[in-house]
């Protein structure tokens, strides 16, 4: 561990984890849906003002930035987003979500309690680099459209090209441990709204009728085949009908198409609008289906230098047993167009949540994938300890790496 590090970290001691537990729970409990989170920023903007930093509210509709300088050195933007998903909470935690419908499922919470510990530790011991920290809290990462929103508010522009790109996601891997693939690292994924067009009538005359519910059982049946008999099996890909509501005249299907390679990703989608209209088709459909992209994330490359220099500076910290390399995520993020738009290397990690005992447990079974909740899930809590301490030990190590030494 380098003596800059050693020096920024001891200030995440007992008393500053308590007060970071705190903020991830208040964060918790008040979660809110992309592109209105209000209070979010809010807390964040004055938070990371008291640290001292120069803050911007309001980019990209709701994102804030965050920009501390101290002398000629690189630029190191590091990311966390801000909003929740439309779900239920079933955690039964005593700081559970206390808005109907509304949770953090996916961790963004967790994110933006570990960057804005990281802030505070770098301010405090800003007299150990030199450099620009731009600090990105990103509005709705779940529709794919925060990041670019942001960009297309002349985020750039506006303050400055970063000389690396990090973040980090939390996962249901044991907490304490970090892992990072270099290369394609999480899935591009598309979503579709399919429309098929049947003829409503009455159960005694079936023949006077274009059932939607059967040809909507086809379709779904049918776009089974396109990963197992279209893509090759060396290549990753997913495609799931996450929805389907059918009857009267009209049938909806909500597709989600997963891949790391852009002609595989071509591939699937030109088999679903394939298979979509040739159903249709065959039930003699009176009309053509209508096939509507509402989400699309890019696939997130792993530039694999930064990835080897800042998985080395966090090992060296937590240790290097302590990391490992996921391989190619399914998962999608939209943190790679920050790095696309800036032509910045991107490294962005993810890191472990499930309480560790209870995950050796389930691994020891068989049953992990099962009894851990999963991101996205109503029941996914993670332990609060020791994953803020892991994430905020990993984002300041990571930003040193790339951060001009003190006398830079």
């Amino acid at each position: 561990m380098s003596d800059a590090t050693t020096q920024v970290l001891t200030g995440l001691d007992e008393a500053r984890r308590r007060e970071l537990a705190e903020l991830y729970r208040d964060l918790h409990a008040h979660p809110e849906l992309s592109f209105a989170e209000h209070r979010t920023a809010a807390e964040v903007a004055r938070r990371v003002r008291s640290y001292g930093y120069e803050v911007t509210e309001s980019v990209g509709r709701t994102g804030v930035v965050a920009v501390l300088k101290r002398g000629p050195g690189p630029v190191v933007l590091l990311r966390a987003d801000l909003d929740a998903l439309p779900l239920q909470e079933r955690t039964g935690l005593p700081y559970a979500s206390g808005a109907d419908g509304v949770m953090h499922a996916c961790g963004h919470d967790m994110h933006t309690a570990c960057l804005l510990g990281a802030l505070r530790l770098l301010a405090e011991g800003r007299g150990q680099w030199s450099g620009t920290v731009l600090a990105v809290f990103q509005p709705a990462e779940e529709l794919g459209c925060g990041a670019r929103a942001m960009v297309e508010d002349r985020l750039f522009k506006r303050f400055g090209k970063p000389s690396v790109v990090l973040g980090q996601h939390v996962v249901p891997l044991p907490a304490g441990t970090v892992g990072c693939h270099p290369g394609p690292a999480f899935a591009a994924a598309d979503t579709l709204r399919v429309r098929l067009f049947g003829e409503g009538g009455h159960g005694w005359s079936p023949e006077a009728v274009i059932d939607p519910v059967v040809l909507a059982a086809a379709t779904v049946l049918r776009l089974q085949t396109v990963v197992s008999r279209e893509v090759a099996a060396v290549d990753s890909a997913v495609l799931t009908v996450g929805a389907l509501r059918a009857g009267g005249d009209q049938a909806e299907l909500e597709v989600d198409v997963r891949s790391h390679d852009a002609r595989v990703r071509e591939r699937m989608l030109a088999a679903v609008e394939r298979i979509v209209r040739a159903e249709a088709a065959a039930s003699g459909a009176l009309r053509q289906p209508e096939i509507e992209t509402t989400g699309s994330f890019p696939v997130l490359v792993n530039d694999p230098e930064a990835t080897e220099r800042t998985m080395t500076a966090i090992g060296t910290v937590l240790g290097t047993e302590r990391l490992v390399d996921p391989g190619p995520l399914t998962a999608a993020e939209d943190v790679g167009v920050f790095g696309s738009a800036a032509g910045a290397p991107v490294c962005y990690w993810v890191f472990g949540g499930a309480d560790p005992e209870e995950y050796a447990r389930a691994e020891h079974t068989g049953t992990a994938a099962r009894a851990i909740p999963a991101n996205h899930s109503p029941h996914f809590s993670p332990a609060v300890e020791p994953t803020l301490t892991t994430g905020v030990t990993a984002l300041v190590a990571g930003a040193l790496a790339w951060l001009g030494p003190a006398d830079g």
